[in-house]
């Protein structure tokens, strides 16, 4: 019974956990908002590392501000921490097709697909950024500049279709994310 006593007033509240995908789209400003969040842990797919180095921000300047968890084991351990009621949420933003591709059938072969699964089974709720919103939409390729992308329907049907899952909203601008997080933190406070 001390034991169970001790964890639970000694337990620190729960954080907000945070995934970065392979996406460029918006990244910096995505990256931006987070960091300036209080009680954030940011997850890194492969790719995401890669797209980061892409757009020259430094991974380590991002560990100055926040703990970092990197793709690096098959199992992903770090899941487990839904199970334990470290994370009151789980954030997507970018997110590529991809990544919005296997969520949507269930894969769960990465450390963030993996986090996104188990949070939904954990019934915490997710807040995911596509990066495939509309059929045509702009966005900021690496030095800065502004392209136009056009989404396949295959993307898009992606997108459409993880906005049916529990426990799941869909932003569709950086704008609408800094709402939906703050709504989140705010319902929590």
């Amino acid at each position: 019974m001390r034991a169970v006593s001790y964890l639970l007033t000694n337990m620190k509240p729960p954080r907000l956990a945070w995934a970065i995908t392979g996406s460029g789209h918006y990244i910096e400003e995505c990256l931006e908002f987070a960091l300036g969040l209080e009680d954030v842990d940011l997850y890194l797919s492969q790719a995401g590392e890669e797209v980061l180095k892409m757009y020259g921000i430094s991974l380590n300047d991002i560990k100055t501000h926040v703990p970092v968890y990197r793709d690096k084991a098959a199992s992903a351990p770090p899941v487990g921490l839904f199970y334990k009621g470290y994370y009151h949420t789980f954030v997507m933003a970018p997110t590529t097709s991809n990544t919005i591709a296997k969520c949507v059938l269930g894969i769960a072969d990465t450390l963030v697909t993996n986090l996104y699964s188990q949070a939904g089974k954990c019934r915490i709720p997710s807040i995911v950024y596509p990066c495939d919103i509309a059929p045509a939409m702009e966005t900021t390729a690496p030095g800065n500049k502004k392209v136009m992308v056009y989404p396949r329907p295959i993307d898009l049907d992606g997108t459409a279709r993880i906005r049916q899952f529990p426990f799941t909203e869909v932003v569709e601008s950086v704008d609408q994310l800094k709402d939906a997080v703050l709504r989140r933190l705010a319902t929590l406070a």
